[in-house]
């Protein structure tokens, strides 16, 4: 192991990952916990929630300047993504559903229930490029008032979702997680990572990321275990143009190789809970930490799922 400044290198492989010199940078604190980052070129902006608080903010890219997009009607957003049409998808524990904002500004709901009842608390969300939504359905915005409101749980577990775009029909995907968290496709997409964050409620329980096999009708098979969590549990992340994964921790962000290899990590001085790559080259990797927002210049460029042919 060798710490360069805030990197942390594990293998070889990652001094071509990161620059060990780049500052990282916090361009915004002041929140209780930031999450759901995610950058929409067309604003040269980042939106971001500050989820106990009930705010989603916006940093703005030409002038540094951070705002309330949403204040008070962000519905504790949590996981944001964007579909291939420029809308963000976003995740909404406080009505307990996956919504989509229209270039106008106003909101579809995708999905709220399932077989007649109400989802947990919406936490992550990723499309795929024949237009799917995944979606996690942990129960953290209704264990407590804290993230969203106390409630009941009226489905029989915490799964993984898929909303059908022609349809609206929704699928349960899988039936064995305990706290299915973060979500990401591989990018061929023949794969889908799973975080199971569990050990955020319980001592004992899972903190590790799955890998599962997506077949043709779309459902999932296999689900091996991917990598364990060495410091804290794993939330949200993002995957890279060589199929890199990059994702939080609590001592920062994780990078590893798609063969498994923890390469290396990127230090960060607060628990982080999401990333995303981002910026006019798309090799801006913004974090979501605790109370803060950070960035960093990378020398390697975000996942472009989007450029894939529509299926």
């Amino acid at each position: 192991m060798t710490i360069v400044n805030h990197f942390e290198i594990l293998d070889d492989r990652f001094k071509r990952c990161v620059q060990t010199d780049e500052p990282l940078e916090q361009l915004w604190t002041g929140g209780k916990w930031t999450e759901g980052p995610v950058y929409v070129a067309a604003h040269r902006c980042l939106y971001f929630s500050d989820i106990p608080n009930d705010r989603r903010m916006r940093w703005d890219e030409l002038n540094g300047e951070v705002s309330d997009f949403r204040s008070g009607l962000a519905n504790y957003t949590n996981g944001a993504t964007m579909d291939r049409q420029g809308r963000q998808i976003t995740c909404e524990q406080g009505t307990r559903s996956v919504v989509r904002i229209e270039h106008d500004g106003s909101v579809t709901t995708l999905a709220d229930r399932f077989n007649g009842n109400r989802f947990n608390s919406p936490n992550d969300v990723v499309v795929r490029s024949d237009n799917t939504i995944w979606f996690t359905d942990p129960a953290y915005g209704i264990d407590s008032p804290y993230e969203g409101f106390e409630a009941p749980r009226e489905v029989d577990g915490e799964h993984v979702y898929r909303i059908d775009p022609l349809s609206g029909e929704i699928t349960q995907v899988t039936s064995d997680f305990a706290c299915p968290n973060g979500l990401a496709f591989s990018l061929d997409e023949n794969h889908l990572y799973i975080v199971d964050s569990c050990g955020t409620k319980y001592p004992s329980g899972q903190r590790h990321m799955r890998r599962f096999n997506v077949n043709p009708d779309g459902t999932l098979s296999g689900g091996e275990v991917f990598a364990e969590c060495t410091a804290g549990v794993f939330d949200g992340f993002r995957l890279d143009n060589k199929g890199r994964i990059w994702t939080s921790a609590q001592d920062g962000v994780h990078c590893y190789d798609p063969d498994g290899t923890l390469l290396g990590k990127i230090l960060v001085p607060e628990e982080v809970s999401n990333l995303c790559f981002g910026g006019p080259k798309n090799n801006v990797m913004f974090i979501t930490a605790s109370s803060s927002l950070y960035r960093i210049l990378m020398p390697v460029t975000g996942a472009s799922y989007y450029d894939k042919p529509a299926a």
